[in-house]
């Protein structure tokens, strides 16, 4: 069972325990460190590995947000493929953040800027947002999270989201369509019981 003192923490208790991880995104093999006390901390999880099999959707430039980092596989990904994109990392976990920040140095990614979200500029829009959402802070959380930030989509802009299938995906794609009026929602892959779901925001305000 998950313990939300695991992730969910601003300030997670413990001793910081590391360990190294290795995986392969594109074609570029990616080390990085995770940690005790943040998402994932054994390694890269099934959800974020199966989002990042659609690496190939990585914008080139722009604003790009990984909502919930974690320790970062997702913002390092995208900034490693994208040297192009200025890519910002947001957790509420200061753990994850530092460590975040930490992955960024020691593989040499300038474009990649992680913070606590309450540290995010209030004045940025995103081309793109890819996340593996924290689904188990419960529906109601959730979704006040999702409205959040999909809202900071620029017009024609997309959200990248995998969500386990018995956690409420189908669920959850039917919320996105009643709430977000006008946006694309789809299930665009899915594999091992998750789905990856790509919601659009209309071209024209």
């Amino acid at each position: 069972m998950v313990s939300n003192e695991h992730y969910f923490s601003q300030a997670p208790a413990g001793e910081r325990k590391l360990k190294e991880v290795s995986f392969t995104v594109g074609t570029k093999e990616i080390t990085a460190k995770a940690s005790s006390g943040t998402f994932s901390s054994g390694g890269l999880d099934k959800g974020t590995k199966i989002l990042l099999t659609q690496s190939h959707l990585f914008p080139v430039s722009g604003e790009i947000l990984d909502l919930g980092c974690g320790w970062g596989p997702i913002a390092l990904a995208i900034a490693t493929l994208s040297p192009g994109a200025s890519v910002w990392a947001i957790d509420i976990n200061s753990r994850s953040v530092e460590l975040t920040k930490q992955n960024a140095q020691e593989l040499g990614l300038p474009n990649l800027k992680a913070l606590l979200a309450e540290e995010l500029p209030s004045n940025l829009s995103f081309q793109q947002i890819w996340s593996n959402p924290p689904i188990r802070i419960g529906k109601t959380e959730l979704h006040a999270l999702l409205k959040k930030y999909l809202s900071l989509l620029v017009p024609g802009g997309k959200a990248m989201l995998v969500v386990q299938k018995q956690l409420g995906a189908e669920s959850l794609m039917k919320w996105l369509s009643e709430e977000f009026e006008g946006h694309s929602v789809k299930r665009i892959h899915s594999d091992k019981g998750y789905w990856v779901i790509e919601v659009v925001s209309p071209t024209g305000r």
